[in-house]
């Protein structure tokens, strides 16, 4: 059987949940070989092999913490080359997407980003994509070389399939290009306790109709364990932070729920929730184009409505 080369995306050996999507996924296609990358990627194999991983590379260097992407490039090209997949799957965060168009010019390969369904196909994998702000949905493969897919988050079921999970070092020399950008500061990120915005089974966003008070949204998400993510107006307006800001020009996100409340539905914002499982959108203007696109509609005071939800979501948690 054919095998997926798989990215692994973690955090000291902390397995995120997108990778493990991402060996669901793969599964469908073939047998899935792992590659964990930096510090505390010999940790993940237990994780992996759980999840489907018939094989796991490993290779830590500090490469892959002083340097952008590059390095990551140079591991994948000879992950490529040291198993010949039938396709190679990244998730799809902004350094993925990166990285994997990096990869493909590489290796002479073509390329679907954003996919929301990868299924085996005759002639190679068949990627789904949601496409012009979620109005379309179209179905393609790639015809060059080894197709490189990177699959949004929430886009398949996290099913565990324990394997084999052999561990084996992989071989990387790090290229002249590896060193032209130097990591020189991080610094970290304040922790909101709140799961990552791309990864939320549930997001709770808001727009103007918030005017400013985002205390009401943060309360219903912390009853119901979500993501807050934020319209560009509401951006704009320094209302919430950018890193929190969902559309065309902030994060794409697909989870299982998304609540909008006072969001009208501008085509910007729908292009990075379209694809959510359920919309709920919450709103006093009956007219809003976010009623177009909800699953589940509600015209009132967000005032008075979400702190209802929080209430009934409170309760029923006990």
């Amino acid at each position: 059987m054919a095998e997926v080369l798989v990215h692994v995306d973690h955090a000291d050996g902390a397995v995120r949940k997108p990778t493990l999507e991402l060996l669901t996924l793969a599964r469908r296609l073939g047998e899935p070989v792992a590659l964990a990358l930096g510090a505390g990627a010999r940790e993940t194999t237990a994780v992996l092999a759980e999840h489907g991983a018939t094989r796991v590379l490993t290779h830590e260097a500090s490469e892959y913490a002083d340097y952008l992407v590059v390095p990551k490039v140079d591991a994948l090209r000879a992950a490529v080359a040291a198993v010949s997949p039938a396709a190679v799957l990244v998730p799809s965060s902004a350094e993925g997407k990166e990285i994997a168009a990096r990869l493909a010019i590489r290796i002479g390969s073509g390329i679907v980003t954003d996919a929301i369904d990868v299924e085996a196909g005759a002639e190679g994998p068949i990627v789904t994509q949601s496409v012009f702000a979620g109005s379309y949905t179209t179905k393609s493969r790639v015809s060059l070389g080894t197709p490189v897919i990177t699959v949004k988050p929430n886009s398949a079921p996290v099913e565990p399939a324990p394997a084999a999970g052999t561990v084996a070092e992989l071989a990387v020399g790090f290229s002249d290009s590896t060193r032209g950008t130097r990591i020189t500061e991080r610094i970290p990120r304040r922790s909101s306790g709140r799961p990552e915005l791309t990864e939320a089974a549930i997001v709770v966003a808001g727009g103007r109709g918030v005017n400013g008070d985002f205390t009401v949204l943060e309360a219903l998400a912390d009853a119901l364990g979500a993501a807050v993510g934020a319209s560009r107006a509401a951006v704009d307006a320094d209302w919430y932070p950018h890193a929190q800001q969902v559309g065309q020009t902030g994060k794409s996100v697909s989870p299982q729920l998304y609540i909008a409340a006072g969001i009208s539905g501008a085509i910007q914002h729908r292009a990075g929730m379209q694809t959510a499982k359920t919309i709920v959108a919450i709103n006093k203007d009956p007219e809003a184009p976010i009623f177009d696109l909800a699953d589940h509609g509600v015209i009132g005071d967000l005032f008075e409505i979400v702190p209802a939800l929080t209430a009934e979501a409170r309760a029923r948690k006990g």
